[in-house]
C-alpha cells in the first residue's frame, strides 16, 4: 500500500491512539485508562511522532522516534503501530524504512526494544537487519522481558 509519511499533528492523535490500543503492545502496555491518549499526545506535542497517510488522506499508522533516546547518542524507535485494518500491507515496514532513512546520514546505529510476547514484530525487525543486543527483564512491566535490538546502518561497528 502506498503511503506518505509526515510529522504527526493533533488531528492525527485519535487514529494513532486507535492503532496503539488495538495492537498487542497497546493491550499489554497501554491498558490503563487514558495511558495511550497521554502517551500519543506527548509524542505529538514533542514533534517526535510521524504518521503514515494513505491516498485517501487517512492516518493508518505511526512511529514515535526519540532522536537521541538510546544512550543519549542514537535514535530510538519508541513506538510503532498500524491500524488493525491496515496491517500486513507493508505499512510497518515503510515506517521502519522511514526511521532508518531519516537517520542514516547522521548516525551509525539505531535502537528499539520489543517485548517477548510480540514475536511477529521481532521477526520483522530481524528480517530488516536488527539484532538482539540483550534482554531486559521487567523493563516496563513485571513478567515481561524486553529485547533491546540494534541495527548498524553504516556497515562497520
Amino acid at each position: 500500500m502506498e503511503v506518505s509519511i509526515i510529522k504527526g499533528e493533533e488531528k492525527h492523535s485519535a487514529d494513532c491512539i486507535n492503532a496503539l490500543q488495538k495492537s498487542e503492545l497497546g493491550r499489554v502496555h497501554f491498558s490503563k485508562e487514558n495511558s495511550a491518549f497521554k502517551s500519543v499526545n506527548e509524542g505529538i506535542s514533542k514533534g517526535e511522532i510521524f504518521v503514515a497517510i494513505n491516498k485517501e488522506g487517512l492516518c493508518v499508522g505511526f512511529i514515535w522516534v526519540v532522536e537521541n533516546g538510546a544512550f543519549h547518542s542514537f535514535p530510538y524507535l519508541h513506538l510503532i503501530a498500524v491500524k488493525e485494518e491496515y496491517r500486513n500491507l507493508g505499512i510497518g515496514k515503510k515506517l521502519l524504512q522511514y526511521f532508518e532513512d531519516t537517520n542514516a546520514k547522521e548516525y551509525t546505529k539505531l535502537f528499539l526494544v520489543v517485548a517477548d510476547f510480540n514475536v511477529g514484530a521481532k521477526r520483522l525487525y530481524e528480517k530488516v537487519g536488527y539484532q538482539e543486543v540483550c534482554i531486559i527483564p521487567d523493563l516496563y512491566k513485571k513478567g515481561i522481558a524486553e529485547q533491546l535490538m540494534m541495527k548498524n546502518i553504516k556497515g562497520d561497528l
